[in-house]
């Protein structure tokens, strides 16, 4: 039975609009996420008793409605065309005040730390399906390889080959052109000075007798060159006569940047990117189990907070440099413990309501996308969150006492087990977590709401 897409988003208009009250409409994997010109008069509980709404929150001048992968894309595209359904002139208006209302409200609510992370988002967000696609191609190549290792040397495994490589291949240049984009430089130029410093024929140069490294500090280095040449641009531009812009303000950016990247800002990427090497993998190593324990059982709340978006380069960098990621699998187990405090809620709670979102939500729960638990289920009953945490620590625990690590970024769940080092060493750990978040969850209790 297909779902009534624009029913949902006309039923969510109903109770945030009208169109003058919409400043703008957004959406990520699994939230609308609504800017609002009165926040505070939009009834929260209503909202959650939509069917199709998996939970709603706000979160500083947004509202987010949760609806789930898959699923947020189409109610967006039905939503934007309801708002937008009346005059031109009308829309015009709004479009124009939504615009200073809402530069109003990020100069509120915005600081260096919090911008910082929106657009460390910003750059590696969009390479997540790349990576999640490029991940998946690599582990299904890996299990056939394992049944039949002499399919190696054929045209296709070697074609498949390349394909789960390429976003490894290309990742240093798509992060150049993305953090141009996100530090006001043109983003063209971003990726020809992450070229720059990933080129191979920096081999066949010596500098003050050592050879040059491509490739060298790794996203951190590219972050930090295209930050540079980015400002460099923007200066440049201002005094640069117009007439000549195009061509001059270009090789300017070019010719210092490559100078300062390779002689400064490269090898300071490299000493950033192998301490966070070095730590992470020691961290891991030498503390072990206690180690897989605090990172799991602490990442829900910094999901919470948006301190998440700050590992993104990390796991990015961990995937350039070693082409393994121990740091994934571990995190992922706070999912995990999710979806097995929300089991434990189905089967303490009397309320109907709450059994359908937990039964709603509960598969893409098991695909690694928690959002819809955390809000609609786990966080509003207060001590299942805490069951969730534990169950997370539980779960993380074993996966760094198991040494699983992961080949891709943005997987997580029992997706997740495919593209790991040890496939069943990490369904092990997976079902450790499920099973601390349920028995923690059934001990701590909760106040199970009214039908």
């Amino acid at each position: 039975m297909s779902e009534n897409f624009e029913l949902l988003a006309q039923k969510i208009y109903n109770i945030v609009g009208p169109e003058e009250n919409i400043v703008s409409i957004e959406h990520c994997m699994t939230r609308l996420r609504l800017n609002l010109k009165n926040l505070d008069t939009i009834n929260i509980e209503k909202l959650k008793e939509v069917d199709g709404v998996l939970g709603a929150i706000k979160s500083n001048s947004e509202l987010h409605i949760i609806i789930g992968p898959g699923k947020v894309n189409k109610v967006y595209e039905k939503f934007s065309k309801i708002v937008n359904s009346d005059s031109k002139d009308k829309v015009k208006i709004g479009i124009d005040n939504g615009k200073k209302l809402k530069q109003e409200l990020k100069k509120k609510n915005a600081t260096p730390f919090k911008l910082g992370l929106k657009k460390l988002s910003n750059i590696f967000i969009p390479l997540i399906p790349a990576f999640i696609a490029c991940g998946l191609v690599t582990a299904i190549l890996n299990i056939v390889l394992k049944v039949n290792p002499s399919l190696s040397t054929g045209p296709f495994i070697g074609l498949l080959k390349v394909a789960g490589n390429a976003v490894f291949f290309g990742l240093n240049l798509f992060v150049g052109v993305n953090a141009a984009k996100e530090f006001g430089g043109s983003p063209m130029l971003g990726g020809v000075m992450a070229a720059v410093i990933s080129h191979p024929d920096l081999a066949k140069i010596s500098l003050f007798g050592k050879p040059l490294v491509p490739a060298r500090g790794g996203i951190i280095a590219v972050l930090l060159v295209v930050f540079f040449a980015s400002f460099i641009e923007k200066k440049t531009r201002k005094i640069v006569p117009s007439t000549l812009d195009l061509f001059l303000t270009p090789l300017i950016v070019i010719l210092v940047s490559t100078f300062v990247a390779i002689l400064i800002l490269q090898p300071l990427g490299g000493v950033i990117s192998e301490s966070i090497g070095l730590a992470t993998k020691t961290a891991i190593e030498k503390g072990g189990a206690f180690t897989g324990f605090l990172l799991g059982g602490t990442f829900l709340p910094l999901v919470m907070t948006g301190l998440h978006q700050g590992l993104t380069p990390i796991h990015a960098d961990l995937l350039s440099s070693t082409g393994l990621n121990p740091l994934l699998p571990i995190l992922a187990m706070a999912g995990a413990g999710q979806v097995g405090a929300s089991i434990a809620v189905y089967f303490k709670s009397k309320n109907d309501r709450l059994k359908k979102t937990v039964a709603s939500s509960l598969l893409v729960g098991i695909m690694g996308v928690g959002e819809p638990l955390i809000y609609g289920v786990t966080l509003p009953l207060g001590k299942p969150f805490i069951g969730a945490c534990i169950g997370g620590a539980f779960g993380g625990s074993a996966q760094a006492l198991l040494s699983v690590s992961a080949t891709s970024m943005g997987l997580s769940g029992l997706p997740l087990a495919a593209t790991t080092n040890k496939i069943l060493m990490y369904i092990i750990g997976l079902l450790v977590s499920y099973i601390a978040g349920f028995i923690a969850t059934t001990l701590l209790g909760f106040e199970d709401p009214e039908n």
